[in-house]
């Protein structure tokens, strides 16, 4: 991402929220009440716009012909990633780490993290903007803990040690978006910290089929989904073979629980109307358990 600005892809995923959101109520995945207000006064606007059925249906189609299988994607993947969180912290997960949180707002909507501390590790151009953006949204800033890094650069558990992270107490962590934009040595830093956690912590997180950036002919959309986030600055650079993560997760402490791409989690929420879905199949969202110190 460029280093003044905060990050377009937190703006994209806070507007497919916001338009989920407009979905009639026996339709919507999750209701995300303040995602509009983390959008930028255009989108902002169309979020508003999505309210009327007409403009949602046209709004909702041109995306997905610009990103094919993105919205359905990352409303999908986001109710997987509330429901697996959510259980981590019914399990006995006692504090909670978002990792390139960007403009998450499961601080504020999902109950089980109620009365849980919440730390909220960006980029600090990002930080800033979702700082700038939490009366718009309704949101009380003192909600979360920030913590401002380059993941490329700063060493996460000194950064979260500054601001009272406990990696002794059982911990939910979540990196949603992030790993396909850093290096190899970066994601593999993360993976080995999140595996050195208390026995019983969660490790939820996405990447990228790594095939996609060799061959990206092989999946629906995605030539063209690569040259949009290229030309928006953040092109993408990193991904996992899935039949290799397994052993690597293992061999850093960790077990999987699941490793879901877009096609099966559009199954799980959509149903039906999945079969009709197509595109980000390459995507793909991991549930993972600390296991080492049992």
């Amino acid at each position: 991402m460029q280093p003044a600005r905060s990050s377009r892809t937190a703006e994209v995923m806070a507007l497919i929220r916001a338009l989920e959101t407009a979905e009639p109520q026996d339709r919507r995945l999750f209701t995300d009440p303040f995602a509009a207000g983390f959008l930028a006064p255009p989108l902002r606007g169309l979020a508003r716009a999505a309210a009327l059925p007409v403009m949602r249906r046209l709004l909702c189609r041109y995306l997905d012909r610009r990103l094919p299988g993105a919205r359905s994607s990352g409303s999908a993947r986001t109710k997987l990633i509330d429901d697996w969180g959510s259980a981590h912290v019914a399990a006995g997960a006692r504090q909670v780490v978002l990792l390139g949180a960007g403009f998450d707002t499961r601080a504020w909507r999902l109950p089980a993290f109620a009365g849980l501390p919440v730390f909220e590790v960006d980029h600090p151009a990002t930080a800033a903007a979702k700082r700038r953006r939490f009366s718009s949204a309704g949101l009380a800033g003192a909600r979360v803990i920030a913590v401002t890094l380059d993941f490329d650069r700063v060493a996460l558990p000194d950064a979260l040690g500054r601001a009272g992270f406990d990696p002794a107490r059982r911990t939910l962590v979540i990196w949603e978006g992030v790993t396909n934009y850093l290096t190899a040595e970066a994601v593999g830093a993360v993976i080995r910290w999140a595996g050195s956690l208390a026995a019983g912590s969660g490790f939820i997180f996405t990447y990228i089929d790594a095939a996609v950036l060799s061959d990206p002919g092989r999946f629906v959309g995605a030539p063209a989904i690569l040259r949009e986030v290229a030309a928006s600055g953040e092109p993408w650079t990193f991904g996992f073979d899935p039949a290799a993560l397994p052993p690597y997760l293992g061999e850093r402490g960790l077990t999987l629980i699941e490793d879901l791409g877009a096609d099966q989690y559009r199954a799980r929420y959509f149903g039906g109307r999945a079969g009709s879905l197509h595109g980000y199949a390459f995507y793909r969202a991991v549930n993972a358990r600390v296991d080492r110190h049992a």
